[in-house]
Parts: structure tokens; sequence; C-alpha cells
């Protein structure tokens, strides 16, 4: 039997073919537009989603026997708003979780709700990514659609509306909406009443291996599959990528460095910290997650070679490198913005500590390690949880660099596991659909069979030292410069 697992990216989506053994039969990766149409928004039209999906599942099948195809799994950029009407029609393009329109709102919620209330009710404070705050942006801006609101939901339930017609969602996505009680992983009633939300106009909730549907007869025929074919709820990228890397059960770590830059922590037991400077979240394999998130990761590298070097030779600019810790130029790598811990849509991106001796190489140096810098600041709210971590795996653009992954294990100090197979959300997702399809017993099982540690890079103790001293450095920039942003 196959396996699909679809991840619905910001700038693609891509698609994985996956037998039972796990094995990796094909991969396709289709493009679609971003949308800015006012600095700081950011859309995407959610058919583009759909019929490049299509479209990738037809070159991803080629020369298979598709009615092999047993089960679709997701892994879905989250906190998306996409909203319909009594027709299915879409209102508006989505609202994408980089967009940073909502800040009146994120304050309201803040300041005037109240972060004690809104942590009690969900379990987490309002973020300008997250979908509530998109909500009632839409009702104060746009009244008229806001009144045509049928049905919301996030990027890959639209997917699986499409191919299953099941109006679904899994917890894991669904918590970082702000309508969640992530404890009791069912709709806050609270939250529905504070957004003028009816729980009919929310998905079914799912957890992220159950099946939600099989695919509607008219798309199995386009795509040659069985009608047969499960569709699967899937899950939120991150905790999809958790799932395709095995950070699944008790207390393991996955960083990702993707677009946007992530530190997940897998927990049996629900917790929060004191300021929500983490998200707290239901994961997918049915237990919970604390999650730290940059919304500049790896982007910032990208914007750093293209927009600004000029180039896209990545491994070029990083050869010159040598003199790990010594490097006297820092970067805040808050190009859109800061989520994880700060969570301030002000924020933006500083170089600081040039001298007329700084050359190229040091300014890349800083970019990377940067962002390293910001998610040991998320690393460091999880430490004083008491929580102990004393290694990673990495996935996401960004861990194929090996200079990258070696500042990574210093600058926090962990030993960074690196995986046979990265394929991050799309192979979470077509786990999920092969313990959906029943070809798994549960999703630990899956994670920890097929997460195959192929090299470790270890910290030393003297780079860890020199990197210590430097974050203590980095971690005065931030505050200084906050009234400035």
């Amino acid at each position: 039997m196959y396996y699909i697992g679809v991840d619905l990216g910001t700038s693609a989506v891509k698609l994985l073919l996956m037998e039972e053994s796990g094995k990796i039969c094909n991969i396709v990766s289709k493009e679609y537009p971003l949308f800015f149409p006012h600095p700081g928004w950011s859309e995407q039209n959610p058919e583009d989603w759909f019929t490049q999906s299509v479209e990738g599942m037809k070159e991803l099948t080629e020369g298979i026997d598709r009615s092999q195809v047993a089960g679709i799994g997701f892994g879905g950029q989250m906190h998306g708003l996409v909203t319909l009407d009594e027709n299915d029609n879409v209102i508006r393009p989505a609202i994408l979780w980089n967009d940073g329109r909502s800040q009146k709102e994120t304050e309201y919620l803040n300041n005037e709700i109240g972060k004690d209330k809104l942590s009690q009710y969900t379990a987490n404070i309002a973020f300008a990514g997250f979908t509530a705050p998109k909500i009632l942006w839409m009702k104060k801006n746009e009244p008229e659609k806001f009144a045509q609101i049928a049905k919301i939901m996030l990027p890959k339930d639209y997917l699986a509306y499409r191919l299953s017609g099941s109006f679904c969602t899994d917890v894991s996505d669904a918590s970082g909406m702000l309508l969640l009680d992530v404890k009791n992983r069912c709709w806050s009633k609270e939250m529905m009443e504070i957004c003028d939300v009816k729980e009919e106009q929310l998905p079914k909730l799912y957890e992220s291996w159950e099946v939600v549907g099989t695919l509607k007869p008219e798309v199995a025929k386009e795509l040659g599959f069985s009608a047969d074919v499960k569709v699967v709820a899937g899950a939120g990228d991150n905790a999809a990528a958790a799932v395709g890397t095995g950070t699944v059960g008790d207390g393991q770590c996955n960083i990702s460095l993707g677009t946007s830059g992530t530190i997940f922590i897998s927990s049996k037991n629900f917790g929060v910290d004191e300021n929500n400077a983490l998200h707290s979240f239901c994961h997918a394999d049915g237990s919970y997650h604390l999650m730290g998130c940059m919304l500049s990761a790896a982007s910032c590298n990208k914007w750093w070679a293209e927009e600004i070097l000029q180039t896209k030779d990545f491994a070029a600019e990083q050869a010159p490198i040598q003199k790990l810790g010594e490097n006297n130029v820092f970067f805040l790598p808050y190009l859109m913005g800061e989520r994880s811990p700060h969570n301030n849509p002000d924020a933006r991106g500083v170089f600081f500590g040039m001298s007329m001796d700084t050359t190229r190489a040091d300014m890349t140096q800083a970019v990377l390690e940067g962002v390293a810098f910001g998610l040991r600041d998320s690393l460091e709210v999880a430490r004083k949880l008491g929580i102990k971590i004393d290694r990673t795996k990495i996935c996401g653009g960004g861990a194929k660099s090996p200079l990258w992954k070696k500042i990574i294990a210093n600058v926090m100090n962990l030993k960074v596991d690196v995986l046979e197979v990265e394929e991050g959300p799309s192979m979470g997702g077509a786990m999920l659909a092969a313990v959906g399809c029943g070809a798994y017993p549960d999703v630990e099982t899956i994670g920890k069979k097929m997460a195959h540690v192929v090299d470790t890079v270890e910290p030393e103790e003297e780079l860890v030292a020199k990197y210590e001293e430097k974050y203590q450095k980095f971690k005065k920039l931030y505050p200084t410069l906050k009234p400035l942003f």
C-alpha cells in the first residue's frame, strides 16, 4: 500500500509518496503565488492550493498502481484564516500566518480581554499570526464579508474539505487558532463568544491520525485513485514535522530551520510557562507539546544571500567562515517582527557591532548565529520550566548546512541528531495516513520506527563557552532596542 503526505507550505505544496515500510517512492513540489497587498499583509488564494495539490498528486503517482494508494494525510502552514460562504465559495483570500495586519486586535485580546483569561481559555496568549485576531480584524474591517461566513477553516483543512467533503480540523493545528481549549481538546465557548463565532461555523475536531472521510468520487476519478482512499485529519506543519522526525513521546526535541524557525518539545503532560512565551499546543501523537516559533529563520539567510549579496550559492558564502564563537558582529533576526519569546510584530532586523575590518563572511556568520541565538531564547524558557533537554533532532532547508548545524549545537549546547530521511511535514502527513489506515497501531510506534539517526553533531566544550559569552551579549540587544522599534 502507498500513503501520500501533503505539506501545504507558504511558497509551495510538497507531496510525498511512501510505502508501508517507510520507503519514500517519490517527492513532487508545486509552487503557487504569495500576495502582499499592503506592507505587512500576506495572502494566498485557496484555489491555488487545491489545483496545485491535485496536479502534484497526479505527477507523484505516475508509473505506480494507483489502486494501491490507501490514504492521504496532511501537514500544513498553521494559523491561516480561510472563510467560505453557505455555497462553499471562498469569501476572501486566505490571511496567512505571517500576516501582521491584526496588531490592534491582538492588543485588544491581550490587554482588554487579558492575557490571564486567554491563557485560562486556550493555554496561550494572542499573537498577530494567530487566527482569532484575524477573525476580529475581518469583523471590524470587512463586516459584509464577515456576515457571509458559514465555515472557518485552516489552510490544510481546506484541502481536506475539497478532497473529501469533510469539514474538519485536527487538534494540533486548531491549537494555533486561539479558539481551542488546548488542555481539554475542545472549542472554547468563551473564545467563540469573544470572536462572535458559532460552533457550527467551526470544523469538527479530530486527532491527527483519525480518518475524516474518503475521496469524493469525482476527485478519485480525476486522480485515478479508488474512491475508498482514506483522508486523514493530519497536523499543523510543526507537529507533522515532529512526527516525521520521530519527535513523539515524552521529552523529545526537534529544531526546524524552515522559512520560520521552531523549537518543538513533546510532552505527555499539559504545561504552560508563566509568561506564555512558548506556545502550549496539542501534539499529533495524542499528547501535548511546547513550541517556540521565530517568524524568520532560514528566510533570514535567503534574504541576506539573494536580496543583499545577489547570490543563490549559500555554500560558497559559508565556506570562508572559520572562527566560530569569535564574531563581533550580531544580527537580530526579526525581519517579519517576532513571535517567541518577544511577541512583537514591530521588531525588526538589526546588524550590530560592525567595524572597518568586518568582512562579508562575518556578516553571513552573524545571520546564521542570530537565528541560533533567537532559537536559544525559547530553549531558555523551556529550561526554566524544569524541562531537561540534552539533544535535538533537526529538519528544514537550513539543516542542509553543516556549518549551521554546528553553530546550533554549540550555541544551544545540545547534541544535534541528523536523520537519514528529513522530509518534515510531508513525511509526517504520510505517516499519519498510515496510522489512520491501520498499518501501524499508533503515532509513537511509527515515529520511532522510521526516524533513523545517521549522524550526531556534538557540542564542543571550548566553543560552547565562547558562544555562551556571545549569547549573553545578544540577549541584551532586543530589550535595549525595543523602544526604537
